[in-house]
């Protein structure tokens, strides 16, 4: 492992930002249609990394021109640069998360949602301290609530594996039901049944996040030719609200009927109006946590999956020797199993559920690559890629490859360079940075999804593809525990 970038060398050479932004207007559809049509998203980053030999070059992002206020942003591809993107005193996160553009605050009630704040703004204290409350609060519900939906999960695919004429279950939809039902219980104390948002409620919040995202998607099993017509529908102006919000306006009420305590405590404790902050627990639920989760199991199931039978045999091990020592799935329980928490942080660093960071740069200032310094100048966007920046060949050996036990032992030190949670896995998240606020709940999600699904199998077989959002896995076989 070569460490030299934890200490940025003063004698980097200073070099100007290769690459450019073409024709003003032409440039940007050009780099779009390279991104979605011609070469495809990591290619795009690839190519061009390749052509300027430099990890930091600039380029348009996507979606571009009316759309986007400014598609013009400085990229970033490696493990040393990317973190300026988490330095608050040095990039601004206002109406960035999303990307160049920002979608209607049609979508949110009106307001503009924590994940769309910068820290400056006094709001976004009050908020993100709120949201953190929430999470603390129902720390001891995580297990019980989360098992109880696994459960189901497990029962659903085994009933697809034995009835579909294929033999084969579709691990995704099912996982997004179990994600969506799992939230919500967590944070109503009801499930979307009895709150009356019917069985595929998920399915509600899956029509209000399309939108939002569309700009950066393509929907790339389309001939050709109809590429332009996708182009101009979806890449080129904002989709409005009003297309979601009748289904919006259910699963809001849903929120602000059932999750009254939570509610309560954000005029009581934080100051927040009860309208505002349903709408940061109805983003919070739909957008952050179940739109997380609908990318990171289908990615563990899919990984831990094509690793195969050996991998499968000494997680199971692993876990059920743990479970049998400390008497159940407990907070001490999940602590001590070192190849489950490497597995988790692997396919965090191998497939990041958010793949993009932005900021703009709120001063002159110079951002380091391994071998060179750049001058980003005020204003200035910058972008990081994150799957890249995480699969760096400088910091992890065979970076492009699902290392199981990557981050057990030694490896640990690694982990500062897990940087999927909009910061460093070292780092914690706290009411004055941007780092995800359920960083570690995602983590422990993750873990318990692996411990309840090897108590109940042995070994299983996954066929992978992609989807519009994130990896598709299906189910070919499950062996029950023996």
């Amino acid at each position: 492992m070569s460490h030299h970038e934890s200490q940025p060398s003063e004698s980097l050479p200073l070099k100007p930002i290769p690459g450019g932004y073409g024709l003003p207007f032409f440039g940007a559809i050009k780099d779009r249609y390279d991104y979605f049509y011609n070469q495809g998203r990591d290619e795009f980053f690839r190519f061009r990394r390749n052509k300027y030999k430099s990890t930091v070059f600039r380029a348009n992002m996507p979606p571009g021109p009316f759309i986007a206020s400014n598609p013009n942003v400085v990229v970033l591809l490696d493990a040393a640069s990317f973190p300026v993107l988490f330095d608050t005193s040095k990039v601004e996160k206002k109406n960035v998360f999303d990307g160049t553009f920002m979608p209607s605050t049609g979508f949110t009630g009106g307001y503009r949602v924590c994940s769309f704040l910068d820290p400056s703004e006094p709001k976004h204290k009050a908020i993100k301290s709120y949201v953190l409350y929430i999470l603390a609060s129902k720390h001891n519900e995580f297990i019980p609530i989360l098992s109880n939906s696994l459960s189901h999960l497990f029962t659903n695919l085994e009933n697809e594996l034995s009835s579909s004429q294929k033999k084969e279950a579709n691990f995704n939809t099912l996982s997004d039901d179990a994600s969506f039902n799992f939230f919500f219980q967590l944070f109503c104390n009801k499930t979307p049944e009895e709150a009356n948002l019917g069985s595929k409620s998920n399915t509600l919040v899956d029509k209000w996040l399309l939108p939002q995202v569309a700009p950066l998607i393509t929907f790339n099993k389309l001939p050709k030719f109809l590429s332009f017509i996708e182009d101009l529908l979806i890449h080129t102006f904002p989709l409005p609200s009003f297309l979601v919000n009748s289904g919006y306006k259910k699963v809001y009420d849903a929120f602000y009927s059932s999750a009254g305590p939570l509610l309560d405590e954000a005029g009581q404790r934080f100051g927040i109006e009860r309208d505002e902050a349903c709408h940061n627990l109805v983003f919070l639920a739909g957008f952050n946590s179940y739109g997380g989760l609908k990318v990171l199991f289908p990615a563990l199931i899919k990984w831990i999956g094509l690793a195969g039978e050996s991998l499968h045999r000494r997680l199971r091990g692993e876990i059920r020797t743990v479970v049998e020592e400390e008497g159940g799935v407990t907070f001490g329980a999940l602590e001590k199993m070192s190849l489950t928490k490497s597995v988790v942080y692997e396919v965090l660093r191998i497939e990041p559920p958010v793949p993009f960071q932005y900021g703009h740069a709120k001063e002159d200032m110079v951002v380091k690559s391994h071998d060179a310094s750049f001058e980003v100048k005020k204003g200035e966007m910058i972008f990081g890629f994150q799957p890249f920046a995480t699969r760096d060949p400088k910091v992890f050996e065979r970076a492009e490859e699902f290392v199981a036990d990557r981050f057990v032992g030694e490896g640990q030190k690694l982990l500062k360079y897990v940087l999927w949670s909009n910061g460093r896995e070292t780092d914690d998240p706290t009411a004055d940075n941007k780092q995800c606020p359920a960083k570690d709940f995602v983590v422990f999600v993750s873990r318990v999804f692996l411990v309840e699904f090897f108590l109940h199998y042995d070994a299983f077989e996954v066929e992978a593809g992609t989807l519009l959002l994130g990896s598709s896995a299906t189910i070919k076989s499950l062996t029950k525990r023996a």
